[in-house]
């Protein structure tokens, strides 16, 4: 499971002899700490400064810490009733085939420990290299505690690369004995995922002004619906005449008891051009949810299980409050519950740090990626259909401040078809740094994270964002919008200083669309409609998806002129150049190779692409 795109490392060379020593002497110790260590007490938490619930119940609790100059993670596993053992460990997905796990098992009369994995129909095989390294087990009134360790990259083909991004951890539950590894019957225990961020960045905590203030956006005492996903949006409302304040922190508050159930949080400001929003309690896909709460979309704060406090840095803040703001504010928060309890009552939320001593700088959010049109499609049946989206050369040099900004935080977003998320910085034509990355990125997993260091920006500089999709189970085309069988491809990035840039975002030239589906009516039987009454949207739907038609749509997104997106705060656009190359003949469109990269001409005029 080691990529192919990992940094190269030296692998030892282990002897089958060796490994089997290696292997049963694991287990011997593992039954020696069990033996003498029923009575201790837990482990300090400030060890483990990172915890999650794996299931529903809260019976299996993970916590974690990350040591970069060891490539290492310390794992600890509390199991509060352990019956005959568990599985844990890791994947690409979250499924169980192709799966890198640590196991232990009960025989009814011993207990067995070891670094196994699972072939593509899911059996159960013990690694000849044992990367999951028991470390002891400590037993406490709470449960037992399991304490192991594991490298990012172990060399190991069957091991699990450990990245930066979302990892889909997985846990099974044996309910009964079993009398080897082989036996283990994987499709039929008790089993499930949860996805985390592992390798947090190693943050130092800025200090603190003595004048802070907090404030919790809460749910207030609602009863959690027994259905297994529900968004709930409250809306709430800064005091009348709240004057301009710096958000420097927030954390999440979760009602005690439901942190298996509390999936992720978000904290909306509302737009300033409405005086007033209805109050609302309740589903944010109900029939009953006032429409006016859609314009509640700028994001204030967002946590995601795993997340710890989030913090700005020592020269910004987030501004809220005061002349030009709204005072309303939206709390959405998203309840996983499988089990369907009924009943449990919550007040969970996020609580914000603030200051009315400005810090040097206001904090902005910028969106790059692709604008939320239909032009930008994805065919069905794809495994990993790649979109890009544009923040140009031409937009930042005239946008950006002569001193550039930083960008210290991100949030990368899709929907559903969602699978990977990118964003590189380009300078001078050459990549030049990473600004955030997801390789397994998962749409129910968001989460504004912090960088590892801050990227700085500069006029001149270009943001490319890419997005990878899959649609193997969708029968017609996805187009780009705001529903949630549509798609986005976006970053949110948070940096500092503020500047008017609040969007830097590209799309294709829909003229070149109109092309691309003309062309598909002259080499293909099936009459595809491009009357100027059917919409982008029914154009797609038509479209008879061979492989001339899928291939031909990706160059087209490959090398066609871009519609740029270069937007102020007030949706008024900067006077950028937009893209522009000669026309594309047939035969460019039907061989890729031909295909130009376009020359730069300026216009500001709007592009066409948004009056889609």
């Amino acid at each position: 499971m080691q990529t192919s795109g990992s940094k190269p490392c030296s692998c030892p060379s282990f002897k089958l002899r060796e490994v089997a020593s290696m292997y049963f002497t694991m287990i011997a110790v593992f039954l020696v700490i069990l033996v003498v260590a029923l009575q201790g007490s837990a482990p300090r938490g400030s060890d483990f400064p990172y915890k999650v619930p794996l299931d529903p119940q809260g019976l299996l609790e993970l916590s974690w810490n990350v040591s970069y100059p060891k490539q290492t993670l310390h794992f600890q596993l509390l199991v509060r009733d352990l019956q005959f053992g568990l599985l844990f460990g890791m994947s690409d997905r979250g499924e169980f085939e192709n799966a890198d796990l640590a196991v232990l098992w009960s025989d009814g009369h011993n207990s067995y420990f070891g670094d196994a994995w699972t072939d593509a129909q899911g059996q159960l095989h013990m690694d000849s290299q044992q990367d999951y390294q028991l470390l002891g087990a400590r037993r406490a009134p709470e449960g037992l505690y399991l304490l192991f360790r594991r490298a990012f990259s172990t060399c190991d083909p069957k091991d699990y690369l450990i990245e930066d991004g979302t990892v889909h951890l997985i846990y099974g539950i044996l309910e009964k004995p079993v009398h080897s590894l082989q036996a283990i019957n994987i499709s039929a225990i008790h089993r499930g995922l949860q996805r985390v961020q592992l390798l947090k960045p190693n943050i130092t905590v800025p200090e603190l002004p003595s004048d802070m203030k907090t404030m919790e956006i809460t749910a207030p005492d609602i009863v959690i619906p027994s259905q297994e996903t529900t968004y709930w949006c409250y809306m709430a409302e800064l005091p009348h005449g709240f004057p301009k304040h710096h958000i420097i922190m927030y954390e999440p508050v979760i009602t005690a008891g439901n942190e298996a159930l509390v999936h992720h949080m978000e904290v909306f400001q509302c737009a300033a051009e409405f005086d007033s929003f209805p109050h609302y309690n309740g589903p944010c896909d109900s029939k009953m949810k006032p429409e006016r709460l859609n314009y509640c979309r700028h994001v204030l704060a967002a946590w995601a299980m795993g997340a710890q406090a989030f913090y700005y840095p020592e020269e910004a803040g987030l501004a809220f409050g005061g002349p030009g703001s709204s005072r309303y504010l939206r709390l959405e928060v998203h309840y996983h519950n499988p089990l369907m309890f009924k009943g449990r009552r919550d007040s969970s939320g996020i609580r914000l740090y603030y200051t009315a001593t400005l810090r040097q700088h206001d904090a902005g959010i910028m969106e790059l990626g692709l604008v939320y049109t239909p032009v930008m499609a994805i065919p069905p049946g794809e495994d990993a259909f790649v979109l890009t989206g544009y923040c140009t050369d031409k937009c930042t040099q005239l946008a950006l401040p002569a001193a550039g900004i930083r960008i210290f935080a991100s949030q990368l977003h899709t929907h559903l078809a969602g699978r990977k998320v990118v964003t590189v910085l380009s300078r001078d034509g050459r990549e030049r740094q990473v600004v955030n990355s997801d390789g397994h990125y998962s749409p129910h997993f968001q989460e504004i994270r912090m960088l590892k260091e801050v990227v700085p920006v500069f006029p001149g500089d270009e943001l490319i964002t890419t997005c990878t999709y899959n649609t193997e189970d969708r029968s017609r085309a996805t187009v780009g919008g705001f529903g949630i069988l549509e798609e986005m491809c976006v970053n949110y990035v948070h940096y500092y200083p503020q500047t008017q840039l609040e969007l830097c975002k590209s799309a294709v030239d829909p003229g070149y669309l109109h092309r691309y589906f003309n062309l598909v009516n002259r080499f293909n039987d099936e009459e595809v409609c491009t009357c100027p009454q059917v919409s982008v949207p029914q154009q797609f739907y038509s479209i008879p998806w061979n492989t001339f038609n899928r291939d031909v749509l990706k160059s087209l997104y490959s090398f066609a002129p871009i519609s740029m997106h270069c937007n102020k705060s007030s949706a008024v656009r900067f006077p950028v150049c937009m893209a522009s190359q000669p026309l594309l003949k047939a035969e460019d469109m039907a061989d890729p190779s031909r295909l130009r990269a376009g020359s730069w001409s300026c216009s500001g005029s709007p592009s066409s692409a948004s009056t889609l």
